[in-house]
């Protein structure tokens, strides 16, 4: 391996075990999302460690979903309602509560940067047989 290219896996394995973290920390706290962060770790972790990025693809909890992700681009139905709940308390926040002390633009940016993660998120397939009857219909 090449010297310029070794100080870089050790910043794309500190960004994957940051973004892992998050995703872990994630888990309890409703306003922190799971699975943006372990996707995120996935991709630092191909980026800078074959052997981490093969421990998360196998991981009990986490590997599915990332195989998911990385195989078919796909989202758990369960995973999608679950997005929508929690962008739906997050963005009540500043939009209903606190509409008092949140600028009219301020809440404005939330709802259309809410609205397009939401839409990414519910356009995604739910699964490996959706991946492959969207390539069929597109035939």
């Amino acid at each position: 391996m090449s010297s310029p290219r070794r100080p870089m896996r050790y910043v794309w394995n500190l960004l994957g075990f940051i973004a892992l973290g998050l995703g872990i920390i994630g888990i309890p706290l409703p306003v922190l999302p799971t699975t943006p962060f372990v996707l995120l770790a996935a991709y630092f972790f191909a980026k800078g460690s074959p052997r981490y990025h093969a421990w998360l693809r196998n991981h009990k909890t986490f590997g599915k979903m990332v195989r998911d992700w990385e195989e078919h681009g796909s989202i758990p139905p369960r995973a999608k309602l679950l997005a929508t709940v929690m962008i739906a308390i997050a963005i009540s926040f500043p939009l209903w509560i606190t509409r008092d002390k949140v600028p009219v633009e301020a809440r404005w940016a939330t709802a259309i940067l809410a609205g397009i993660g939401w839409i990414f998120v519910i356009t995604r397939p739910s699964g490996p047989s959706d991946h492959k009857t969207k390539e069929l219909d597109s035939e």
